[in-house]
């Protein structure tokens, strides 16, 4: 590592060349000079220049005194002119470019990494969410009731971040908390009570008397995030529940339930509920990759300026890979029957994804943050990977427990 020498200005027996004396204003004040690393000769001095430590080597001193006047020479990232020296000109822009090249392979690699990352623990998560929709039942709804516990305390730190407390009053902390505990009991009284109406409107009831009966001056505000919470992460994942646990009617023309193994519930498995969910979260999945894709590829026009990165030409190439993936399935399921359906079914998913995104985005925006939380390494929290889902699941099962008849069988 270089080391700072001293210069004495008043007291030589050789004079200072004249490229030195351009490094200071004054001979008594010194003035500091910046450079990238590199090597210079001026003279009788061999200058050290280091751009992250600032120094001034000095050669062989051939009588030179004993200083009384010191001048410190800070040399770092200066412009190469002050040296004088055409070779030292271009190890300053070598120095540059190798610098460039560096933080771009760094971040290159960075960025290998995240995807990386994404990749793997997304397989993960896909398999394991696979494994719990066909085992359906308390399984399903265990885990989708510990995701909305997660999603909800999620929520409830967003609405008290600073980017959105700067323009409203949050609810209480043990109000948030109790509402997390209230949302994630929802989809177990749905799945053992079949609605879910009753225990809705009483907790929000509840909820909006303790927010009246709190010390201080309640604001609307209060009132206002809470009940979305209830209903954006409580309420409306609990039609998850009713779609894959609700619809028990059999499948019976369903290929793959017709050889489904006896050990693993046979035919009687493979019930409307499960088909329908399978599809829809295909769908959501088919739909956030090829728009993930096509923006990549063609993306020029933004979508919104609530997610700058989302572009028309990525949501029309999510739009097409939605319904191609629910058409396809359809045909393997044979469900539902009808091929204008299918297509309706992988349009009203991909709506449902599509603004269950940007849903999420504005909130995220408001609140000043990229993700809503870092549980899942490469992906976010929970709600970065559900915002698709939370509106699609009522969307799907009012579809099929309305539109089609006899549940598309």
């Amino acid at each position: 590592m270089a080391t700072t020498s001293y210069l004495d200005l008043n007291r030589c027996s050789r004079p200072l060349p004249p490229s030195l004396s351009s490094l200071s204003a004054c001979p008594c004040r010194p003035s500091a000079v910046t450079l990238p690393r590199s090597r210079a000769k001026l003279g009788g001095l061999d200058f050290s220049i280091d751009g992250t430590r600032p120094v001034v080597g000095l050669g062989p001193t051939r009588g030179l005194c004993r200083p009384r006047r010191r001048l410190i020479a800070a040399v770092a990232r200066a412009d190469p002119d002050h040296l004088g020296d055409g070779n030292a000109k271009q190890e300053v822009h070598k120095g540059r470019e190798l610098s460039l090249n560096e933080d771009a392979v760094a971040e290159n690699q960075e960025k290998a990494n995240q995807l990386k990352k994404r990749i793997v623990f997304g397989l993960g998560i896909g398999l394991s969410i696979g494994i719990v929709v066909l085992a359906g039942g308390w399984v399903f709804t265990t885990v989708v009731a510990a995701a909305v516990f997660v999603g909800a305390r999620e929520y409830f730190e967003l609405v008290r971040s600073r980017g959105i407390t700067a323009g409203m009053t949050p609810p209480p902390r043990y109000v948030s908390r109790v509402c997390s505990v209230i949302c994630a009991l929802m989809p177990l009284l749905t799945l053992y009570r079949g609605q879910i109406d009753v225990s809705v409107t009483s907790a929000a009831f509840l909820v909006a008397m303790a927010l009246h009966l709190q010390r201080g001056n309640p604001r609307f505000a209060q009132l206002s995030s809470t009940m979305f919470g209830l209903f954006y992460c409580g309420y409306l994942p609990c039609f998850w529940v009713k779609l894959r646990c609700g619809l028990a009617a059999p499948a019976l023309n369903t290929g793959i339930g017709a050889s489904w193994p006896i050990l693993l519930g046979g035919q009687a498995q493979w019930t409307v509920g499960l088909v329908a969910t399978l599809i829809s979260f295909s769908s959501i999945i088919a739909a956030d990759t090829y728009a993930f894709m096509g923006g990549k590829a063609f993306g020029r026009t933004p979508l919104t300026s609530v997610s700058p990165k989302k572009t028309w030409e990525g949501t029309i190439a999510g739009l097409c890979g939605c319904i191609a993936t629910t058409v396809v399935l359809s045909k393997i399921f044979c469900w539902p029957k009808s091929l204008l359906s299918s297509i309706a079914f992988g349009i009203l998913n991909f709506f449902g994804s599509v603004f269950g995104d940007l849903t999420e985005s504005m909130i995220k925006r408001d609140a000043g943050v990229k993700d809503s939380g870092s549980l899942i390494p490469g992906h976010g929290g929970i709600l970065d990977r559900v915002d698709s889902y939370i509106f699609t699941g009522a969307l799907a099962y009012s579809f099929v427990k309305t539109f089609l008849p006899l549940y598309g069988v």
